[in-house]
């Protein structure tokens, strides 16, 4: 496909397509963070991908820093993965009825997650974390369930909340159209802090049908969940009955090949969650994802149990020979030792740039995930990173937008490196950002 040239008078193709999508689409986006509304300006329009980079409408190229919001590990286009994509597609695009693939895809999940028992496959995150939830309620016949401020788990009424200013204060919906009593029983506490959630589950500990969380937050940018804390959530939940959810929709097979839990396995004996979201990677960028567990809480499923999930095209033939192609790929030997280097390369690169010119900044990452904020130490709480100074990154997108280098166009999401970005992409990244840094 060509591009077809900006015109004489200067107008991106960007802008105009812009105009016409908000004509018929809210927003002008089918995602709101696309939008550019954090940022300003106008989004960037994509007309193909390879490797590291895209390409927008003006037939400009960006190093690509979002990589689909983290499913493209192995960047765009990777042989391997096209080609199982096509001889997929000539088979079929869509059955309503079961594959081998899906088996393969479940049997490589099980085998690389040891927390996984059995596993369902879904077309989202937002299915996955939903049906994790609802199976952990019929699991305990319990209602309240625990999140954290600043952990995102998709877009389900009971999950769309945020923290008062009070302990263990019930929800109250972020989203018109969420009623207050689909929040009732929804606790939000604040992300690493142990005396809240040692007086929450005092309070509520009989009633709690699980907690869920992000075990590396990517929605407050890059914010770990300290060990002392994580073990807490372990003992408290094995204590009450409750059950530990780990959302690694974003971390799963991103940060390590077991995701972030056989990071926690490592520092804490005996470590896992009862159940696992997972998304993003296991599609290699097609929609698919999936919850899982032990036996005994994924046989209350339906058909042989009494909690009811169904979709239509869950387990897609095609989204699975992507999944499976990507997931044979990231068992290479040696590739998560090259990824993380990679992205610690990219993290340090900024880092000393910016403290080279006098600019508060510091970065975190593992495996090809990461974060940075402009504070001189890292943030353990989604209150500590609203403080950060917005204006001063708003800045910063856009000088790295206009050298080509295209980070997350909002200040809460962490970014990605895939195996496909080379040691010249991090060096023309920091060059870009040195020269940012300097002018501040």
């Amino acid at each position: 496909m060509t591009t077809s040239p900006i015109t004489s008078s200067n107008i991106s193709r960007n802008d105009v397509l812009f105009e016409r999508a908000k004509k018929l689409i809210p927003g002008g986006v089918n995602s709101p963070v696309r939008a550019f509304k954090a940022v300003g300006g106008t989004p960037r329009f994509v007309q193909r991908a390879q490797g590291a980079y895209f390409w927008d409408a003006d037939g400009k190229r960006y190093i690509d820093y979002i990589g689909s919001w983290g499913p493209m590990i192995l960047g765009h286009g990777h042989p391997a993965v096209i080609d199982a994509v096509q001889k997929a597609m000539m088979d079929g695009f869509s059955f309503g009825a079961p594959t081998e693939r899906e088996v393969e895809l479940a049997e490589e999940i099980v085998k690389l997650v040891p927390s996984i028992e059995m596993v369902r496959l879904v077309s989202s995150g937002t299915e996955a974390a939903m049906s994790a939830l609802r199976l952990a309620r019929g699991a305990t016949s319990r209602s309240k369930i625990i999140k954290f401020e600043g952990c995102y788990h998709g877009h389900t009424d009971a999950l769309l909340v945020k923290a008062g200013s009070g302990l263990a204060t019930f929800g109250n919906p972020t989203s018109a159209g969420v009623p207050p009593e689909a929040v009732q029983h929804t606790l939000v506490l604040e992300y690493n802090n142990l005396a809240q959630l040692e007086e929450c589950f005092a309070l509520h500990g009989k009633e709690l049908a699980c907690l869920m969380m992000e075990p590396i937050c990517g929605n407050m940018n890059f914010v770990r969940a300290t060990v002392p804390f994580m073990t807490r959530c372990r003992e408290l939940c094995t204590q009450y009955g409750a059950l530990l959810i780990f959302d690694e929709v974003m971390t799963g097979f991103r940060v390590a090949l077991g995701g972030a839990q056989s990071l926690y396995a490592e520092l804490i004996p005996g470590f896992k969650p009862d159940m696992t979201a997972l998304g993003k990677v296991i599609g290699g960028g097609m929609p698919l994802a999936a919850f899982g567990g032990s036996k005994a809480v994924m046989e209350m499923l339906a058909p042989i149990g009494a909690v009811y999930q169904a979709g239509t095209l869950s387990g897609n033939p095609i989204a699975t020979a992507c999944g499976l192609a990507t997931l044979r790929e990231v068992q290479k030997p040696g590739f998560y030792e090259a990824l993380g280097e990679r992205t610690r390369r990219l993290v340090t690169g900024l880092t000393a740039s910016a403290h080279k010119s006098g600019v508060k900044f510091c970065g975190d990452s593992q495996g090809g995930m990461f974060g940075f904020f402009l504070f001189d130490e890292l943030p353990q709480n989604y209150a500590k990173v609203m403080t950060t100074d917005s204006p001063a990154f708003n800045r910063f997108f856009h000088a790295m937008l206009d050298k080509g280098v295209y980070y997350a166009p909002a200040l809460y999401e962490a970014g990605f490196v895939s195996s496909a970005h080379t040691a010249a992409d991090v060096e023309a990244t920091v060059d870009a950002a040195t020269h940012f840094f300097a002018g501040m």
